[in-house]
């Protein structure tokens, strides 16, 4: 005689829940770095994700809340320099990891190419982004004022360099193979493009006069 069933506790479900979002947004992380925000679709990423599709809905609202979910966990995870490594190292850093996490450079490459520029009212998920970029530039300040960058350098315009160096093996592949003659995705090329921004942002810190 088989033993009646087993309802699972609190804890099971909240872990089991956990594990749905969890494999719902790494589902959604590859979709919307294959096809960008626009042509990414919930039926494709529930697919990917082996669950249903009402339930992307029921944890995230839909495809936007998904999308701004993955945003936040980008913000607060790997996408956050750390106080103790040096402006260089965070460079280097964050090329290793658009290259080892290629779907994220992917999807930031996708939301520029469907950026309009159109003026409108913020919503929730920009004011956050907004904040945190500002974050971002008032680490790099602090970093000039503690040297590390020279004096007559802009922390914004110079953010702004860095994440577009950071992006280049993600978005320019074609000319990293014609200028090094490496594929943009080769450990061989990600170590050594790395080391060698490492020397170039270490070179900012030549002394200059204050803007």
């Amino acid at each position: 005689m088989s033993r009646p069933r087993r309802s699972p506790s609190g804890d099971e479900r909240k872990r089991d829940a956990e594990r749905t979002r969890e494999r719902i947004l790494e589902a959604a992380l590859a979709e919307f770095g294959e096809h960008g925000y626009a042509g990414a679709r919930t039926s494709a990423i529930a697919a990917r994700a082996g669950v249903n599709q009402q339930l992307i809905s029921y944890y995230f609202d839909g495809k936007e809340g998904l999308f701004q979910a993955l945003q936040r966990r980008w913000e607060t995870g790997g996408g956050a320099p750390r106080p103790d490594s040096s402006l260089a190292e965070v460079v280097s850093q964050f090329v290793k990891q658009a290259g080892a996490q290629r779907s994220w450079a992917r999807m930031l490459a996708w939301e520029g190419l469907a950026d309009t520029g159109a003026a409108a009212p913020a919503d929730d998920g920009e004011r956050r982004s907004g904040d945190y970029f500002a974050a971002m530039v008032d680490d790099v300040r602090r970093r000039q004022q503690a040297g590390e960058l020279a004096g007559d350098l802009d922390p914004a315009y110079v953010l702004l360099t860095f994440f577009a160096a950071t992006l280049a093996p993600t978005v320019l592949p074609q000319i990293v193979r014609r200028v090094t003659g490496l594929a943009a995705d080769s450990p061989e090329f990600l170590e050594t493009y790395a080391e060698q921004l490492n020397r170039i942002v270490a070179r900012l810190a030549v002394p200059g006069p204050a803007a």
